[in-house]
């Protein structure tokens, strides 16, 4: 087996080939082809991830590898990504993009073939090599994919090496891998993360989701009900971006629950029942691995409690905000809490103290028909996305629909620890050079007007 010092001495050598020799029209042919082998080969992925990693649903993960493979794609299509990539005759700049070189990307068990695909074409888009360090628990079909992934840049002539994995990972040899790239793209747990920003790289990271949903009065609650129960219950609720709390108008309170159980939702407002499923899910505090990506069923099973067949979601009533109720955090399976709110203001207060407690830079969703609300919400929340009248899970990382970047990789801003506050793209992966020219006919103001 290679050692992490062999494999980046191997993509060093693929990298400084691909930057010297590889043109715009073939770095665009390498990028489309990892997207486009993802998105062929769906349905033979989503039942490998499913079957080795134990969590999350078939089809939600077929859906996963066409959706994010398109729309990343797309949004990279004909965008020049190294060399002169913008001349401003105004200001006389000239920016030059270059790569920044090899890329260490710590890849996650949930998933574990949409997000190697996303770090290797946005690092293959920026000129770059990359050395994937996936979960242990995912490394066979981790390997699987990046075989693809070089089987593609094969056919094309360029480096199979440009893509490269751990075969074997083990802790030591991620953190290795993350002290020996150029720059690192963490996107898993807190604490693999922190290694990240601790390395001495350069590194991008993400921090934990715990997505708040504001319901506003005004709105068809069908139809929101509908959209978050579609995010929340999407490949059994292990996406970050997932919904988690819904907070609804207290005089209509009653009639967004049972537009919520019209869609598919169990409610839950008995207190022993409500912390027979707080112990299951968080036993001393803590996500039991157990719940994570599981069903419905499965969870209720574990929990000892008794949930109607066809259930999509549980909705459970919440016992306070914030740090008064564990129910508050994330939760990674398809389970949220409800909470009645009076005013608009008490509204964006309840999910700011959830945020508070975990979740605080990622995302805020909000169904309402009210813009000045909105903006509201994007001016208070300490959230680097706010989600309008979206499922939230499916629309966060990017969609066809909206304008956030596609991604697998949400940073969360200096409130989640991070050094972005939005979707990680191709262009954090480049280098810019910026070539200022001088401008002898430019009017030199006087101190008077300066400070005037």
């Amino acid at each position: 087996m290679a050692t992490i010092a062999e494999i980046f001495e191997k993509a060093h050598v693929a990298q400084a080939e691909y930057e010297k020799n590889a043109d715009q029209a073939k770095v665009d042919a390498a990028v489309k082809a990892i997207g486009k082998v993802v998105y062929d080969r769906a349905e033979e992925l989503a039942k490998m991830a499913v079957e080795e990693s134990g969590m999350g649903v078939y089809e939600d993960k077929v859906a996963k590898c066409k959706g994010k493979s398109k729309c990343i794609w797309n949004s990279m299509k004909g965008k020049k990504s190294y060399g002169i990539i913008d001349e401003n005759k105004e200001t006389g700049i000239i920016k030059v993009a270059k790569p920044k070189g090899v890329v260490g990307a710590i890849t996650p068990v949930t998933n574990p073939v949409v997000t190697p695909m996303c770090n290797a074409m946005f690092a293959l888009k920026g000129k770059n090599a990359i050395v994937i360090a996936p979960h242990p628990r995912t490394s066979n079909l981790n390997k699987y994919v990046v075989d693809l992934f070089r089987a593609e840049l094969k056919k094309l002539g360029l480096p199979e090496d440009l893509v490269q994995t751990i075969e074997h990972p083990t802790l030591d040899m991620t953190q290795e891998v993350m002290k020996t790239a150029d720059v690192v793209v963490a996107t898993g747990g807190g604490g693999m993360v922190k290694s990240a920003y601790s390395s001495g790289k350069p590194a991008l990271g993400v921090g934990p989701g715990n997505v708040q949903v504001i319901v506003d009065r005004g709105v068809d609650y069908d139809e929101a009900a509908s959209m978050i129960i579609a995010g929340r219950k999407f490949d059994n609720g292990i996406i970050c971006s997932g919904e988690q709390s819904i907070i609804a108008p207290k005089d209509d309170f009653d009639k967004v629950i049972a537009a919520f159980e019209k869609n598919g939702a169990y409610y839950i407002d008995d207190p022993a029942t409500v912390e027979k499923f707080a112990k299951t899910i968080f036993p001393d505090g803590v996500i039991n691995k157990d719940v994570v990506g599981q069903s419905v069923q499965k969870i209720a099973s574990l929990a000892g409690v008794d949930v109607p067949e066809g259930t999509k979601v549980v909705v459970l009533k919440a016992r306070g905000i914030g740090k008064a109720d564990l129910l508050c955090k994330e939760k990674m399976c398809p389970f949220m809490i409800a909470i009645p709110y009076d005013t608009f203001d008490e509204a964006m207060n309840i999910a700011y103290e959830n945020l508070c407690y975990e979740g605080k830079g990622h995302t805020c969703a909000i169904h309402s028909n009210d813009m000045e609300h909105v903006r509201m919400v994007g001016e208070f929340m300490p959230v680097s996305r706010i989600v309008v009248n979206q499922p939230s899970s499916t629309t966060a990382g990017g969609a066809l629909t909206n304008g956030f970047s596609p991604t697998t990789t949400l940073g969360c801003g200096s409130w989640g620890n991070n050094s972005i506050s939005e979707n990680l793209n191709y262009t954090h992966l480049i280098n810019v050079s910026q070539i200022g020219l001088y401008d002898k006919d430019k009017k030199i103001p006087t101190d008077e007007e300066i400070w005037a």
